[in-house]
């Protein structure tokens, strides 16, 4: 009987391992052509683009794209409304440029072909407050006919149906959306990397990752290759990458500038907010984006968004300040530049006539984890892995999806084994688990709500007109943010407060701040504080930003603490060239 079982169940056996194995092997070719299609979709739009840039040179001979793109924001937008610049140069001139950061950088996705369509009605729009002005978009913005794929491969080969209203509006005050960029797989990471497009490197050091989500709009926006672009916010995804890569990046009150038609791996989240804003060069640039964006079209557009003009007065108003700051949170114990650029600021700040106050954010511990980590994966990131189970893995991201992964109890096990000696690496883990219950659900909403008004009323006690704080950085090595969540705390607590907050280019990484790094212990001299010295190691001559922060729906007081600290790190860099 055993001879005979054998001589049926082999055979069988082996024919069931051979179709999962065919059957494998098909799911991976079929993935493989799907990569392929989509880079070749790619090769093809940029070929287009340079078909064109090429015909359009040809036939004007006489026009000097190359100076177009060294020229800020507010000058260009004044010389192409005032008529001595035409937008025809000024979209050929940009995309041009971009086609050359792109091959160094690799950090568009898509060459919207269309913008050059979009000439033919732009004197339609020559009232617009950004006439003729290129825009560069963030990838999981909606633009019609295009792929939103956030980085992962579920999303692929589905454009979106209509531009998102951010575009809607743009387009209707006069500027042109002409290129998308990368961003890291699944958008939750602060690398810039997946699978379709491949990884974005930073302009200031091609070995640094230039930061995400926005990484490539970022790296895009430093190199010269676009004047002013958009990204998205959850966790300092706009900021991060300004910050990394030298530029200036405002992340607005959630829904004062509209969500609608913006795409991502992971919706509903309530305890940290997202929001769309721009970034560009400098903070006029900024402030020149909002004051186009807060306009009718974008109230009509999308009704859900407060009808709150951009206050020109708040922005241009030179009455001196009541300013909280703070250099360690408490949580990650900030790196030697970082701790610099706030010293020194702070110090230029007081020079220049304003109050500084000592601030502390209130119990950044317990809402780092409960609002930003058990916030965002709320179902233990159940969501947010379903977009992972097609395709690889992008290196970047194999650490946070394998401990994603893991099963509910082999985490809630982990947690408490490490409890004892690395408490915060428990507490952070434990948070991953998400919460049990509906109930669970509600009352962390209903905490993270007291938490906003707790933080409001130490800004009431102190009569605090704004905040400076440490911004992270330098811009990290390769393949290591995936390691590093927690290096999120002086990024991720204004998602949650939902504060409007930007960065500014305030120094640099000197040889003193890298030697520095060797005596670096971290607030808890746990694993994750070691492995953040070998992520920002090797920085010398990398940008260092800070944070400006005002209450909610305050964005120009948040611009006007901006302008201000980018105006006096100019004055006081002449000052030392001088002497």
């Amino acid at each position: 009987m055993d001879g005979e079982w054998k001589r049926v169940a082999v055979p069988l056996l082996c024919a069931a391992g051979v179709s999962v194995l065919l059957l494998k092997w098909r799911e991976q070719q079929k993935v493989k052509r799907k990569l392929q299609r989509a880079r070749e979709k790619r090769e093809k739009e940029i070929q287009q683009a340079e078909k064109a840039i090429s015909l359009f040179k040809a036939q004007n001979s006489g026009v000097d794209l190359s100076s177009i793109v060294t020229l800020p924001l507010a000058e260009l937008s004044q010389k192409v409304r005032g008529g001595s610049l035409k937008p025809d140069a000024v979209i050929y001139a940009y995309m041009e440029k971009a086609l050359e950061v792109n091959r160094k950088l690799n950090c568009s996705t898509a060459v919207l072909m269309e913008s050059l369509e979009q000439l033919e009605e732009i004197e339609s729009h020559k009232d617009g407050l950004l006439y003729g002005v290129p825009v560069s978009i963030k990838e999981n913005v909606d633009y019609k006919g295009y792929d939103s794929t956030c980085g992962v491969l579920t999303k692929l080969d589905d454009p979106s149906i209509n531009d998102s209203v951010v575009v809607s509006v743009l387009k209707k005050q006069g500027a042109i959306p002409f290129i998308k960029t990368n961003v890291p797989q699944g958008l939750l990471n602060y690398e810039c990397s997946n699978p379709i497009y491949g990884r974005t490197v930073n302009p200031c050091n091609l070995e640094k990752t230039p930061g995400g989500s926005s990484g490539g709009e970022a790296a895009l926006i430093a190199a010269g290759g676009s004047v002013l672009g958009l990204g998205t916010d959850l966790g300092g995804s706009i900021r991060i990458p300004a910050a990394f890569c030298g530029i200036c990046g405002l992340k607005p009150t959630n829904n004062r500038i509209s969500m609608h038609g913006l795409d991502s791996c992971a919706k509903g989240g309530k305890t940290a907010l997202t929001a769309v804003g721009p970034l560009a060069r400098d903070v006029e640039g900024l402030a020149l984006c909002m004051r186009a964006l807060l306009c009718t079209d974008m109230f009509t557009l999308d009704p859900t968004v407060p009808p709150i003009p951009f206050n020109q007065q708040v922005y241009e108003s030179t009455k001196p300040l009541r300013i909280g700051y703070y250099e360690n949170d408490g949580y990650l114990q900030p790196s030697p530049s970082m701790s610099r650029a706030l010293r020194e600021t702070k110090e230029l700040l007081e020079k220049a006539g304003h109050t500084l106050i000592e601030f502390k954010p209130p119990r950044i511990y317990d809402a780092f984890h409960e609002f930003v980590l058990r916030g965002n994966l709320a179902d233990g990131g159940s969501v947010l892995l379903q977009h992972y189970k097609e395709g690889p893995i992008d290196p970047s991201m194999k650490y946070p999806v394998s401990l994603c992964r893991f099963p509910l109890f082999v985490k809630k096990l982990i947690s408490l084994l490490l409890r004892p000696i690395y408490p915060r690496m428990a507490a952070a883990i434990s948070s991953i688990c998400g919460v049990s219950s509906v109930i669970d659900l509600w009352k962390q909403h209903k905490e993270a709500q007291d938490y906003v008004h707790e933080t409001l009323a130490e800004w009431e006690k102190l009569e605090l007109d704004v905040l400076l704080c440490p911004m992270l950085g330098p811009a990290f090595n390769f393949n290591y943010a995936g390691q590093q969540s927690t290096a999120l705390s002086y990024n991720a607590l204004y998602n949650v407060l939902n504060f409007p907050v930007g960065v500014v280019p305030v120094t640099k990484v000197t040889d003193e701040d890298e030697d520095q790094l060797k005596n670096y212990r971290g607030n808890f001299g746990d694993v994750w504080d070691k492995t953040f010295v070998k992520a920002i190691q090797d920085g010398v001559g990398l940008p260092v930003a800070v944070q400006c922060v005002a209450r909610p729906w305050q964005e120009e007081m948040c611009l006007r603490l901006m302008k201000e600290v980018e105006k006096l790190c100019a004055e006081n860099k002449r000052s030392k060239t001088q002497h």
